[in-house]
């Protein structure tokens, strides 16, 4: 096989250096030629559109001058390490601007994360034709991911007969209609248990820390058939977040040796070894559920016979999608992980946290907005009625708390860039221009759904916009509008192959569990020297876009106590 042309330059080098011999001269002239030769290459991959990445990928390809007809633009940000910057801090909103330079950046634009080559579109229609093109079917696995198993599961795995058999067991047992409103008991008794749990009328509360047990005991109910009381944090399940919160950490965090790979050897991050020093607490954890779901299933528990959970599904399954132990593990760690992921679906990481995320934005909101709240409020009285119960059959006629849910997906999608990226695995053609293998791609949906070509008052909270037929509605959205991936405008929850496939669930969790808590309770804002406080609204983006100050309001019973 030939030498590649990095290889043959690297020859080059050595023997040059050898012909040097020892003296302190030649080696001194040959570290200096070294150098220029290393800036002057430096700075003309920096040249191209893109930063250093894409002009090493023109360069090598002997394009040359070339490259300024059929390049994708985009900022070139610094040499080597390319536009770092933008994948820090708030992201969604650094890209936007960047892409706001010029029409054909909105469309698709380039930019270099140091080695690694990445596009990202703020256009629905580059985003669509993006997302269903069969080149882009896989993701990039980070360190992260791989070091926590993520690469075994369905978020990460490469397309293919296990990946497809992996969807197709998660979309039969845990997230089809039957298996919903199966799991609707579930979702009922936790829901009556955060009744319970909040204070007394009148107190300030901060939700955020009440949601995200919920979220999080609904997934351990489902996955691991494990039911705990919201007021009582057993050991097991503290056990459970404190290494949900280590790895929602490790994966949100920009890991600078994925795009720097001579970083990789020094782990200056430290996320090698937090991931080894995680990975054997969950194969403990995990493994232990499993070995009591076989000891149930051997004695013959009729009890859990009949209320299987999604660990009972994958113990059950038999020849070409039977699971190893291992795969087992990190299938359901992952699953649970990212269980109600209202963005690219897996189990723990995200889905105990973004069902919270997104009932919180929806809360900040409401308070913020009371004749919205109002609105809710006369909806919730004439559907539920005065001092009933919410049912989660109620929630398909709550139509406007139903545009509420929508509206606040648009202001503050959870995943603004779609969570996970995707990978070209194969060169393909996209928005007019040549995306070459290995090229990671994103959608900046948070840019879409602020984007006023698209939508009407971006900026503006109108829930209105979503109600078909009203006067208010969006000129872009008059009719019924799908949050589904029908329509690229908003699609919180992906489009094409890697779309989340509990979306349904998703969104049944959501809206029964805000009927649930606003047909009970007034939220207000909290007071400050006896004049209400406003709420903040900035973000911080970590896996989720969260608020970066937790929402605290002062709840009032609505039916009298």
């Amino acid at each position: 096989m030939a030498p590649s042309s990095d290889d043959c330059s690297w020859l080059l080098y050595l023997s040059l250096a050898a012909k040097c011999g020892g003296d302190p001269h030649r080696l001194l002239a040959f570290a200096a030629v070294f150098a220029v030769a290393f800036v002057v290459t430096a700075l003309l991959h920096w040249a191209a559109p893109g930063g250093p990445a894409w002009g090493w990928y023109w360069w090598t390809r002997r394009a040359g001058l070339g490259i300024l007809g059929a390049a994708i633009p985009g900022p070139r940000g610094l040499p080597v390490l390319g536009s770092m910057g933008l994948m820090t801090g708030l992201a969604h909103r650094k890209l936007a601007a960047a892409a706001a330079v010029d029409k054909a950046r909105r469309r698709l634009m380039a930019f270099s994360l140091g080695e690694t080559r990445v596009v990202v579109t703020a256009d629905p229609d580059v985003a669509r034709e993006l997302l269903a093109s069969a080149a882009f079917a896989d993701r990039p696995v980070k360190e992260s991911a791989y070091g926590l198993l993520f690469h075994r599961a369905i978020g990460f795995a490469p397309h293919g007969a296990y990946w497809r058999s992996l969807r197709r067991v998660a979309s039969s047992h845990l997230f089809s209609p039957r298996q919903i409103a199966a799991s609707a008991a579930h979702r009922a008794a936790i829901a009556s248990q955060m009744l319970a749990a909040v204070p007394g009328a009148g107190v300030v509360m901060a939700p955020r820390r009440l949601l995200k047990r919920a979220s999080l005991h609904n997934v351990m109910w489902s996955v691991f058939g494990r039911r705990y009381e919201l007021e009582v944090e057993s050991e097991e399940a503290a056990e459970l977040k404190s290494m949900v919160d280590e790895g929602y950490d490790l994966l949100g965090q920009l890991n600078w040796s994925d795009h720097l790979p001579w970083l990789a050897r020094f782990d200056l991050q430290r996320t090698r070894a937090r991931c080894a020093a995680l990975v054997p607490r969950v194969n403990r954890f995990v493994s232990r559920i499993i070995d009591d779901h076989r000891a149930r299933l051997a004695a013959g528990d009729a009890a859990s016979a009949a209320a299987m959970d999604f660990t009972d599904v994958l113990l059950s399954l038999q020849g070409a999608d039977k699971l190893s132990d291992a795969d087992m593990i990190a299938v359901l760690w992952v699953r649970y992980a990212l269980a109600d992921d209202m963005i690219q679906t897996e189990m723990i990481f995200r889905g105990t946290d973004t069902v919270a995320v997104l009932m919180e934005w929806v809360l900040a909101r409401l308070v913020l907005h009371q004749d919205v709240q109002s609105k809710v409020h006369e909806e919730l009285d004439r559907v539920v009625g005065p001092g009933q119960t919410v049912t989660e059959s109620d929630t398909a006629s709550l139509v406007y708390l139903q545009a509420v849910i929508k509206e606040v997906l648009r202001l503050h999608p959870p995943g603004p860039l779609l969570s996970w990226a995707r990978l070209a695995t194969s060169d393909v053609h996209v928005g007019g221009y040549l995306v070459p293998a290995g090229t990671t791609a994103m959608v900046n949906m948070w840019a879409i759904t602020h984007d006023p070509a698209l939508w009407s008052d971006p900026e503006e909270f109108k829930p209105e916009r979503f109600m078909a037929g009203s006067p208010a509605a969006d000129h872009a959205a008059a009719d019924e509008f799908s949050v589904m991936g029908s329509d690229l405008r908003l699609a919180p929850f992906g489009s094409g192959r890697r779309s989340c496939p509990g979306k349904s669930l998703a969104m049944a969790t959501v809206g029964f569990w805000l009927a649930t808590l606003l047909h009970e309770f007034k939220w207000l804002p909290a007071e400050e020297s006896g004049e209400p406080r406003g709420v903040d609204l900035s973000e911080v983006l970590r896996l989720s876009c969260e608020m970066a100050t937790p929402l605290e309001a002062r709840l009032v019973p609505r039916h009298g106590a």
